[in-house]
């Protein structure tokens, strides 16, 4: 669920949540619990804050811009996944809970998970019966299969949502679609030997196909309705909440879908009455509307602008009103293997021990943004495996041991190379400037070029010749999970097939043989215990190799305004408030 429009990084995934240990212990005092009365700081990280069985109000949520797009089929955005459920059932999903149940993925339009064959190359997903659309004609296996053909294979259409399908369905390298593709069969991979069957057949063993059913690509189409581009217009339900009103500019009303069925729905409460979603509005305006307690949320999930965070932090009864969760993403420093002096990992391991990561977190704003990072994958990701192979006092940085490994690569009054990053994200250049004078304590000059975000990867720091010729040695990077496991984070960073000519994210050019084919094994293996500690080996292998430099976790400030109810952190999207779970008592 890495949000590459709007670099929300996220992804989240089943492992044990470290939020728990990031709470402050808020001056307020009160529950933890919820219910009613004065409740703790972080609160919303482990329990439901505010918790109420009571129907009716509108739930009002604002965004600064607006979606890429509303279409479960049509979407890459992390806040969308996390909103779409409330109009559309995946086939399995992320329980709406608090802490790490969150995490769990439950089934949802299906009976339960999927079942996989002894290879993991067939998935089985079995539907519930009497599961109606707004218009009371029942969801059929045969709308799921429609809905992975239109996300996954009609980019002339639909073009923003990923193609995990495409690429491990068998023939989805040549099927062209179903607006293209007329015949009645569609794509023979996916297979509905009945109204309630659906069969998933793959091209390679893929033990993380229950995440890629709970994308809301799995929500049903049914044909008749769809429209292509413009389906996003008029879209049929198959949760609790229909559309009834819809402007691409202005935002959404949604309103019950009197065919629903809480019988057939174990997991949505669908307590509020409606639901408003308002497209661009100010970022500062949505933080006066939160800490004025005209609005529910803010849509976008990733917390108060830096401007508004004085205003809560300093002030206890307002503090008592925020969670501060880690956003399943990673900030960091890739040093390219394949520009000098970085070809040499001894220079590299220089750079692991030069960077005052401690300086560079406060640079941008102090805990309530990150905290120091010594793993690839993040603490609320499955795979987590917490070490630290270059470790200083308080994460300051050791300019001893840099200049030791300056020493044995042959570089002992150090060199210069050039440091790229993304000229509209002034966080990222805070810590850019912020590293480049780290560096400089060792004799390391590094002169910072900054590009555009939307050019970042297609023209620059993704395209290996420019980088060569460049001497474009270290780019600051960002990156959250595509779906919440080790794989989901590090296959598209860190696995040889993903250098590309352009638009590539393993800016390391990292191609490591042992890393490469246990990322192969991982995603292989059907058992999850043996699944995730691969992913461990595989971060522990990547930081050995030292072309990746940790900087910090991502956090997020999000503020819970007193009329917001059923308020919960899902760290299963990326540390955002559960939009299925939350209600209002307006």
């Amino acid at each position: 669920m890495q949000n590459r429009k709007t670099a929300a990084a996220i992804a989240v995934a089943v492992a044990v949540s470290l939020g728990a240990s990031a709470c402050s212990g808020s001056d307020s005092g009160g529950d933890s619990n919820g219910g009613g009365g004065n409740v703790k700081a972080d609160a919303g990280l482990t329990s439901i804050v505010n918790a109420t069985d009571k129907k009716g109000g509108t739930v009002t949520l604002e965004h600064a811009s607006g979606p890429d797009s509303l279409d479960p089929g049509n979407t890459y955005y992390g806040w969308v996944q996390n909103f779409s459920r409330l109009y559309g059932r995946s086939l399995v999903t992320f329980k709406p809970a608090a802490g790490k149940e969150s995490l769990e993925v439950v089934p949802d339009l299906a009976t339960g998970l999927g079942k996989a064959s002894d290879d993991a190359k067939t998935w089985t997903y079995t539907l519930r019966k009497g599961v109606k659309y707004e218009d009371g004609t029942e969801v059929t296996s045969k709308d799921v299969k429609y809905a992975v053909e239109r996300s996954n294979f009609a980019p002339e259409a639909l073009s923003n949502g990923p193609t995990y399908f495409k690429a491990y369905l068998e023939g989805g390298d040549k099927y062209k679609g179903p607006y293209k593709d007329k015949s009645a069969e569609g794509l023979k991979s996916i297979e509905t030997p009945d109204d309630h069957t659906i069969v998933f057949k793959l091209n390679k063993p893929f033990a993380d196909m229950d995440y890629l059913a709970a994308f809301s690509q799995t929500a049903p189409v049914p044909q008749k309705a769809d429209t292509g581009a413009s389906y996003v217009q008029k879209m049929v339900s198959s949760g609790p909440y229909k559309f009834s009103a819809y402007d691409e500019s202005k935002g959404a009303t949604l309103v019950r879908n009197p065919e629903w069925d809480p019988k057939s729905d174990p997991i949505r409460k669908a307590l509020a009455d409606k639901v408003e979603l308002k497209f661009n509005i100010n970022a500062t305006t949505i933080d006066d509307h939160l800490l004025n307690d005209v609005i529910t949320v803010g849509a976008e999930g990733t917390g108060l602008q830096s401007k508004t965070q004085p205003k809560v932090l300093v002030k206890a009864a307002e503090k008592a009103k925020t969670d501060n969760p880690y956003a399943g993403a990673l900030q960091y420093l890739a040093l390219n293997v394949n520009v000098k002096p970085f070809d040499n990992v001894e220079c590299r391991k220089a750079v692991q021990y030069a960077v005052d990561k401690q300086s560079m977190v406060d640079s941008i704003g102090g805990s309530v943004k990150g905290d120091p990072a010594t793993t690839v994958i993040p603490p609320t990701v499955a795979g987590y495996k917490k070490f630290d192979l270059y470790p200083s006092e308080g994460s300051k940085g050791d300019v001893a041991k840099a200049k030791e490994h300056l020493a044995k690569c042959g570089k002992p009054k150090g060199f210069k190379t050039t440091l790229t990053a993304r000229s509209d994200r002034p966080d990222e250049i805070t810590a850019a400037t912020q590293l480049q004078g780290s560096l400089k304590a060792i004799g390391v000059t590094a002169e910072i070029k900054q590009f555009p975000a939307d050019k970042y990867f297609t023209d620059f720091a993704g395209v290996p010749d420019w980088v060569h010729k460049n001497n474009a040695g270290m780019m600051m990077m960002a990156w959250g999970a595509d779906w919440p496991t080790g794989f989901g984070f590090l296959d598209q960073i860190v696995n040889g097939s993903a250098i590309k000519p352009s638009g590539g994210t393993n800016l390391m050019e990292l191609d490591d043989k042992a890393i490469n084919e246990l990322l192969v094994k991982g995603i292989g293996t059907v058992d999850t215990e043996a699944r995730n500690a691969t992913w461990g080996e595989v971060d522990q292998k990547v930081m050995e190799n030292a072309s990746v430099v940790p900087l910090f976790y991502r956090k997020n400030l999000l503020y819970r305004p007193d009329s917001a109810a059923n308020v919960t952190v899902t760290d299963a999207y990326l540390g955002m408030y559960d939009y299925v779970l939350m209600t209002s008592a307006k």
